[in-house]
């Protein structure tokens, strides 16, 4: 049986079609014996004065009824996939065969010898016949397909019984790897109830579902649910051993970042349990649309992120500026996919330490607003190359601001981090100083204006514990982490930008923003929840059987266990809840300069010493962790 129903798989198409018609042949034929028999009452075989000619009508109904079924696509349609469209299409098709064979016989055989009445029972028997026969290939190429384990399929479980629900349980009818077994749903009238015949339980009969019908995976269908309901419904499910996916969101399907039969892993912006704020187009549009725009470091995860969402504000041009010419390329290549409004991109390689060539691009070009993403932010690398973090993060942000002030532009914005405050590593200190350096030059007398975005982690960056921990849980583990108490601040990378947009639409110079980026999480729940939404377990001493293990690391160089968004915990509201002012002491210019002046020539030099002497200077409440000793570069 498994060799055969392989066979019929392994079958070219026009081979499945040729076989499907030869079956057809033989059943029209027999549908005509059968008639004469049952309305003779035996079995009747033409003979007699007209038998020739009767027979000859019999062998030849093919030739009437294969046209027919051709030109209504009987032989086109896939018959695993069947669907009540076709059988309707196959009643039609039998019909007008029946009745041109019927008034083919009536001239061919004399009218008084011919029974009439042959012609209803043929065609009651031929609808019968070619539509049994789909259906029943229909459920034996199904029910081999689940038995017999020619293709793998998980039982799965629909997480929500309403409109979306019901539209996915009718698409995984046709699906390949997923077999139904009913749906959960919270809503109590529905308990108990049918729908596309699939039981609806709810959510308290789950565990035993999971256990009796060995459910490998539960598909949430809710899109439009909030995401604090989400995040709730996600929290109740990691406890069971699944692998828990998501139906896209309405929003998702109308931007075409989807597809409606996508199945998506679930958003760990979702464990965040964030309710996004609905931005002020005008605000995003201040210095953005029908403007030049330039973002510094465009091909990062910051960077491109801020493209994409520059592109569709519709500026006037927008210039990609990036040291790394395949993170450029990459950018330049979906930047060209996603413009349709005919906006130039300008693709350009170049340092930020490079304040001539941005000189020169700033002028050339005509920018008006600048986006300074770049900036080497994994706080180990910049640990032993602290001399480099000196020169990128703040030397290059102190000129890529004075090219800036030269060029007359008219908005800078920095991309800061919370790494900044009461820093423990050169990559934060660095970036305070890049602060420092543009209130500094906030304060002086020309036309741009300057402002500062300061935020924690965002889920899915190139520096961000998610990519590495999907990579490790790929591999089968085990996950590191550095500490079993170490927390850290987490947002989604498009909220993140949006929030820069518009925080830097709100400035009026040398303010450094906060965003609020929800309450702080344990990385080593994020771990165990990546885990478990895998469809994994933890092992550890408490499950010896388990899957994936955690290591824990200890503290990398720089790395402290908790990040903070203030440094003297004092700020102001603005008009976007998710928004905050600081309200920080800075340093004036002629005090600051020299000792930029020096942190400059120090890091030219690779002098580790008074690199770090000079950064405790800038920046009192930098408490470095690594010992200077070991640094080499």
């Amino acid at each position: 049986m498994v060799d055969m129903v392989s066979s019929l798989f392994k079958l070219s198409r026009k081979n499945k079609q040729a076989f499907l018609l030869m079956f057809d042949i033989v059943i029209i034929i027999a549908c005509l014996f059968a008639a004469f028999s049952i309305r003779l009452g035996y079995f009747y075989y033409p003979a007699g004065l007209y038998g020739d000619k009767l027979l000859l009508i019999i062998f030849a109904s093919p030739l009437i009824a294969l046209p027919v079924f051709i030109r209504f696509g009987l032989y086109r349609t896939v018959i695993r996939y069947a669907s009540f469209r076709a059988f309707w299409c196959i009643s039609q098709a039998v019909t007008l065969y029946a009745v041109l064979w019927g008034l083919i016989a009536f001239m061919v055989v004399n009218w008084e010898a011919f029974p009439r009445s042959v012609i209803l029972i043929n065609w009651i028997l031929a609808i019968l016949t070619v539509g049994s026969s789909r259906l029943f290939a229909r459920w034996f190429l199904s029910y081999s397909n689940k038995n017999n384990g020619l293709l793998q399929k998980n039982n799965v479980l629909i997480y929500g019984a309403g409109t979306a629900g019901r539209q996915l349980s009718r698409a995984l009818k046709e699906s390949e790897e997923y077999i139904q077994v009913a749906f959960i749903d919270d809503s109590s009238e529905l308990n108990n109830v049918f729908i596309n015949g699939l039981e609806v339980f709810s959510r308290k009969d789950l565990e035993g579902l999971i256990e009796r019908k060995n459910i490998k995976e539960v598909l949430l269908a809710m899109p439009s649910l909030s995401r604090s309901n989400r995040k709730e419904i996600i929290n109740f499910m990691e406890r069971f051993p699944v692998v828990v996916r998501s139906l896209p969101s309405v929003s998702e399907l109308a931007q075409g970042k989807v597809k409606v039969n996508d199945l998506l892993e679930i958003d760990l912006g979702d464990l965040l349990g964030r309710e996004s704020v609905k931005p002020n187009v005008k605000i995003l549009e201040t210095n953005i649309s029908n403007r030049v725009v330039l973002v510094t470091g465009a091909g990062g995860s910051i960077g491109s992120e801020l493209c994409r969402q520059i592109l569709l504000l519709k500026p006037k041009k927008i210039v990609l500026y990036e040291i790394s010419e395949s993170s450029l390329y990459q950018i330049d290549q979906e930047l060209l996919d996603m413009s349709l409004f005919g906006i130039d991109i300008i693709p350009l390689i170049g340092s930020i330490s490079d304040k001539e060539r941005l000189i020169n691009i700033c002028s050339s070009y005509g920018v008006q607003t600048i986006y300074h993403a770049a900036a080497y932010k994994h706080v180990p690398l910049v640990e032993f190359n602290q001399s480099q973090g000196v020169l990128n993060n703040a030397i290059g942000t102190l000129k890529a601001g004075e090219a800036a002030i030269a060029s007359n532009v008219e908005t800078f914005v920095l991309i800061s981090t919370d790494k900044a405050v009461r820093p423990t590593n050169v990559m934060g200190a660095t970036k305070r100083v890049a602060e420092l350096a543009l209130q500094a030059l906030a304060k002086q007398s020309h036309n741009t204006c300057f402002t500062m975005v300061r935020f924690g982690n965002v889920l899915d960056s190139s520096g961000s514990v998610i990519p590495l921990f999907k990579k490790q849980i790929k591999a089968g583990g085990p996950i590191t982490v550095t500490h079993f108490n170490v927390v850290r601040y987490f947002m989604t990378i498009p909220e993140a930008v949006e929030l820069v947009i518009q925080a830097g639409a709100m400035a009026k110079g040398g303010e450094v923003f906060l965003l609020d980026m929800g309450k702080p999480i344990l990385i080593d729940d994020l771990a165990k929840k990546m885990i478990k939404l895998s469809g994994l377990q933890v092992l550890d001493k408490k499950n010896p059987n388990g899957d994936i293990e955690i290591k824990y690391t200890g503290l990398r160089p720089g790395e402290k266990l908790y990040e903070e968004l203030l440094i003297d915990g004092d700020f102001s509201p603005t008009e976007n809840k998710l928004i905050m002012q600081a309200k920080e002491g800075m340093i004036d210019w002629n005090k600051l300069e020299p000792m930029l002046n020096q942190i400059n020539k120090a890091a030219l030099n690779s002098d580790t010493e008074n690199i770090y002497k000079l950064l405790i200077q800038i920046v009192p409440q930098f408490s470095p962790q690594s010992n200077s000793s070991d640094i080499k570069k």
